[in-house]
């Protein structure tokens, strides 16, 4: 498979392949007035977000299996999705997808803006026959339920990775003979991560991986080295979370791009840790219990 994230070039270059869908979450409005790339499809965000379905924000396999037939989705397509704001509610498609077992799914370095400076758009309806979409179990799981997350909390807290031997199917293997470090990544802004986070954990805004003149990701080695201050490495174990697991998504397809395979992505992010009552820090204090103030979905989730 090629990497999860490609280029414009590299789509151009794939229009016409019919096992190649290209997947628009931007609003109806913005797909049908402004334009879209040729031969996209819609799938806005707001229809694979429910609190109704499954853990975190995810819609639900009925759902989801109902919008990827809707919009002529095969389980066995190369997904490229695509936004315009740089890539953030694209790659929360895709991590949705790789949660009901996508396999090939790649993000559009950029967003709609960037592809609309250099390539063809269109405001023509694009048409796909339905199809019967199929749920699978994941290939790669990185999912992490509370119980997981709690360990892992207090491992970064404790600089031993003492993590249970099996997580079955709730997430991945946390090996209680793992040695690796353990960074709990807060992908929020510092005015949020100061409000109230998860003990312990290091605060990254996703838009630090952003070239604001590409409108896509800066140079890997730039992205490597903003990881790296932040005590990220290729061998680290990382937990990421945010509030509602939006802009993590972000984060996990960066991360995944680079090679880093030691990611643990917590759906229900602190939404979910503050309504269990798990301990939340705030800056300059200590943990307390969660009252919630620390999960205000603010501007971004």
């Amino acid at each position: 498979m090629d990497d999860i994230v490609v280029s414009p070039e590299w789509l151009a270059a794939r229009l016409d392949d019919e096992d190649v869908v290209v997947v628009d979450v931007r609003d109806a409005w913005e797909f049908d007035g402004i334009g879209h790339v040729p031969g996209a499809v819609n799938v806005p965000f707001d229809e694979f977000r429910s609190e109704a379905g499954d853990e975190g924000m995810l819609p639900g396999a009925d759902a989801w299996r109902e919008l990827m037939s809707a919009a002529g989705v095969d389980a066995a397509d190369a997904l490229v999705a695509y936004d315009d704001t740089n890539g953030v509610f694209a790659a929360r498609f895709l991590v949705t997808a790789l949660a009901y077992g996508h396999r090939d799914l790649h993000l559009l370095d950029g967003d709609y803006s960037a592809w609309a400076r250099e390539h063809p758009t269109t405001t023509e309806a694009t048409e796909r026959p339905r199809t019967d979409y199929e749920v699978r179990e994941p290939v790669r799981d990185p999912f992490v339920d509370y119980g997981t997350v709690r360990e892992l909390v207090a491992a970064a807290s404790d600089g031993d990775d003492a993590g249970r031997e099996d997580d079955g199917p709730d997430g991945p293997d946390v090996d209680a003979g793992d040695d690796r470090d353990v960074v709990v990544l807060d992908t929020r802004e510092k005015r949020e991560w100061a409000e109230g986070h998860l003990p312990g954990a290091v605060q990254l805004d996703w838009r630090e991986f952003v070239d604001e003149g590409t409108r896509g990701l800066r140079p890997d080695d730039e992205l490597a080295a903003v990881l790296a201050e932040h005590g990220v490495t290729p061998g680290t174990r990382v937990l990421l979370y945010c509030n509602t697991a939006r802009r993590i998504s972000h984060t996990f397809v960066v991360l995944t791009h680079l090679g880093y395979d030691h990611v643990s992505f917590y759906e229900g992010s602190l939404a979910d840790w503050t309504a269990r009552g798990g301990p939340v820090e705030r800056a300059g204090n200590g943990a307390d219990d969660a009252d919630g103030d620390g999960a205000e979905d603010g501007d971004e989730d």
